[in-house]
């Protein structure tokens, strides 16, 4: 199945008014993880020119350390998925603790980077736009095509780019990961 990027949401539906904002439960995390989940793969492609945006300006101020800065990240992320998938303790920790576990990448990376003076590059250029978006995430209620998309999405009917993101960190919903097998053994 090849990849597909999800639609440009307006603006209206992106940032409406504060009624389709609301506080997460904190006290529920299963709840608040599936905002989120559902949130990163409907707004996915807003949320990419959002951090696109800061990127360039940080990476216009600064491009080798925020070249450095990204590479290190990645190299990191990559890592840690790499032996998360071959280590079953790091898996479980992967799968239930997935804020920790992007905590522990960007700790990481940026002790990496710290070591080559990038640091203030790091702040501003990578961290910043991902707590934009995990705020965003986490506050914006979902509505019904958001919840419709993130059933298509799981289902194997389309694939996107924050879709592999979140295989990748084991974070796809249990009820989708359930549609997903039952249309597989019905197309058996």
């Amino acid at each position: 199945m090849e990849v597909q990027f999800a639609p440009f949401r307006t603006w209206a539906d992106f940032f409406p008014g504060s009624d389709r904002f609301s506080r997460p439960d904190f006290k529920d995390i299963n709840k608040w993880n599936n905002r989120v989940v559902s949130n990163l793969l409907y707004y996915q492609t807003n949320y990419l020119a959002m951090a696109a945006l800061i990127i360039l300006v940080v990476g216009f101020m600064s491009p080798f350390n925020m070249l450095l800065g990204a590479t290190v990240v990645v190299l990191v992320f990559v890592g840690f998925v790499w032996a998360s998938h071959n280590k079953d303790t790091l898996r479980k920790f992967k799968k239930q603790y997935p804020v920790v576990f992007v905590m522990t990448v960007m700790l990481a990376s940026y002790c990496v980077i710290s070591l080559c003076g990038g640091v203030m590059v790091f702040i501003f250029g990578i961290t910043f736009p991902l707590l934009l978006i995990f705020i965003h995430a986490s506050l914006r209620l979902r509505n019904i095509k958001n919840k419709l998309e993130n059933t298509m999405e799981g289902a194997g009917l389309k694939k996107t780019p924050m879709g592999i993101i979140l295989d990748a960190l084991e974070q796809q919903e249990e009820k989708i990961n359930k549609i997903a097998d039952y249309l597989a053994k019905a197309t058996e």
